[in-house]
């Protein structure tokens, strides 16, 4: 089994692998530069250690690839008869980071 770790960013949580490409909430740096993420569990391939709740010790560097925009998202309210309509579109900006290190 291979080792992973479980980061925290932008309020949400993820699997982690070295090399893998992830999409996250957008995170202030400048593309090719490497910042450090909350790792909440790390494994080696056999021991797996849960943070109480950070692991003590334990770093997960990311590289910053790039900053995009993710998929518009329309919310559309309709009330029947009535001559109610909104319509609200929404893009999250994101960025774009791939796992350089689980330690």
């Amino acid at each position: 089994m291979e080792a992973y770790a479980v980061v925290e960013t932008g309020g949400k949580q993820y699997r982690v692998a070295a090399g893998a490409k992830l999409e996250v909430e957008h995170l202030e740096a400048e593309p090719g530069q490497d910042v450090e993420a909350t790792v909440l569990a790390v494994s080696d391939g056999q021991e797996l250690k849960i943070g109480t709740p950070l692991v003590a010790g334990a770093k997960v560097v990311l590289t910053i690839l790039e900053h995009k925009r993710g998929e518009k998202v329309i919310n559309f309210k309709k009330k029947r008869r009535k001559g109610y309509e909104r319509k609200v579109g929404h893009r999250q900006s994101l960025t774009v980071v791939q796992v350089k290190s689980i330690a």
